[in-house]
């Protein structure tokens, strides 16, 4: 395997997939990457983000940033547990491209089966399957998340090499709950409104808790799976 630049921090939505990452790398041993819980949603994390330029947390010279955590599919061919290496992201006509080196390089180290996509970034949770379907037709996106295009606008300013690697939650052929209600307005999850929300929705809600166990489990896999990675400095 090639000698490979370093990943010098990951970043992942706080919660669930923060602990699914740290998770996949507590056995490791020797040179790893510092894991960052960030907040979930564009404001919150814009926020974070130009807060880290206070300390420089993120902004060294030659740094690389990955970025991991769950997404939802716009599209009939990636289904829960799918692993996805994202090439660019895409926010109201805008788009913003991951680091391409940097992508190919983790897309050649690791041995599940990854697909390379195209990112739609969302200010609201996509929860409508019928919704799902047309921004993936009408805008040529593979996945949405809520986090990807402020990230790589943020740190493709600031010259930071970035790439994104996620694992599907949901599909495109069912309805998830609406939980925007439910993510407060510092990017943490309010715990009243998503059971609420989650009742409201019994079947959708089920579907979701499923769908987010495999994709998590399947994220703490690639990361161990990454540690070829991690040794090759």
């Amino acid at each position: 395997m090639p000698n490979f630049l370093p990943i010098n921090i990951i970043l992942v939505p706080q919660g669930a997939e923060y602990k699914a990452v740290c998770r996949g790398l507590s056995g490791v041993t020797g040179s790893i990457p510092t894991v960052v819980a960030i907040p979930v949603g564009m404001k919150p994390l814009l926020k974070y983000l130009h807060a880290s330029l206070v300390n420089g947390q993120f902004l060294a010279p030659k740094s690389r940033v990955l970025i991991m955590g769950i997404c939802g599919s716009l599209s009939d061919r990636y289904k829960v547990g799918d692993i996805v290496l994202y090439q660019d992201c895409v926010y109201q006509g805008k788009q913003q491209e991951c680091d391409r080196t940097f992508t190919a390089q983790l897309h050649s180290s690791i041995s599940q089966k990854v697909s390379l996509v195209k990112s739609l970034t969302s200010d609201r949770v996509i929860w409508s399957a019928a919704e799902k379907r047309r921004l993936g037709e009408t805008l040529a996106a593979d996945v949405v998340d809520m986090e990807g295009f402020t990230a790589l606008e943020f740190f493709n300013t600031a010259g930071v090499s970035v790439a994104m690697l996620r694992v599907v939650s949901d599909d495109c052929q069912h309805n998830i709950p609406d939980l925007t209600s439910a993510i407060n307005s510092d990017g943490s999850l309010n715990p009243l409104p998503l059971a609420m929300r989650m009742l409201r929705q019994p079947l959708a809600a089920t579907r979701l808790i499923r769908g987010s166990l495999t994709a998590l489990k399947v994220l703490e896999q690639v990361t161990r799976n990454l540690t070829g990675y991690w040794r090759t400095k």
